[in-house]
């Protein structure tokens, strides 16, 4: 069975790294068998700060941007969010976007690639992780942190170590076996 993984850029600012850290693990994620793999950039979205005058829960979505959004993120089975750290929690894209939907979220793992200065992005997972069990979803052990993320770019590509690249492995493996295990209840 193929699973559908979405790795979700969770920064929008102009200027951000995220492309860049999301592209080199796109591309692992890609070569993974299990994995269906598709880069989701929330930028591309355009939500404004939640304006849907109706519950998420009810799924009756009065606008075109919410529609597309619920759409990403129903056809997902596991997600990978590439984020960096904003005064010790999570992008408010990040934020928002959860907070847009919520059964398409329910009952599917995510995992997390951090990067940003000495922490590397580990408070905004923290803190991350306690919203997405809010939505019923499964956040695994298993990540890619990266500290000092600026001086592992270079030419526009991010410089991955050993380190990085076993993570990754190590995440998509476990990944895998939440996505499949939770796809059941979907059912």
């Amino acid at each position: 069975m193929t699973l559908r993984l979405h790795t979700i850029i969770a920064s929008t600012r102009p200027g951000r790294v995220g492309p860049v850290v999301a592209n080199w693990f796109h591309e692992i994620a890609q070569a993974h068998p299990g994995f269906d793999a598709h880069l989701v950039d929330l930028a591309t979205f355009g939500l404004p700060v939640y304006d849907e005058p109706k519950h998420p829960v009810m799924r009756d979505y009065a606008h075109e941007h919410t529609r597309r959004w619920s759409a990403s993120v129903a056809a997902a089975d596991a997600y990978v969010f590439v984020t960096p750290e904003y005064n010790f929690g999570p992008t408010p894209a990040l934020l928002n976007a959860l907070n847009y939907v919520y059964s398409e979220w329910t009952y599917k793992p995510c995992a997390f690639v951090s990067y940003g200065g000495v922490s590397g992005g580990l408070r905004a997972v923290q803190v991350t992780k306690q919203i997405v069990t809010a939505l019923k979803m499964m956040p695994i052990v298993e990540a890619v942190t990266v500290p000092m993320v600026g001086q592992l770019i270079k030419d526009g590509k991010f410089a991955a170590n050993d380190l990085h690249r076993q993570s990754a492995a190590n995440l998509l493996g476990e990944l895998g076996k939440w996505a499949g295990a939770l796809k059941p209840l979907r059912g």
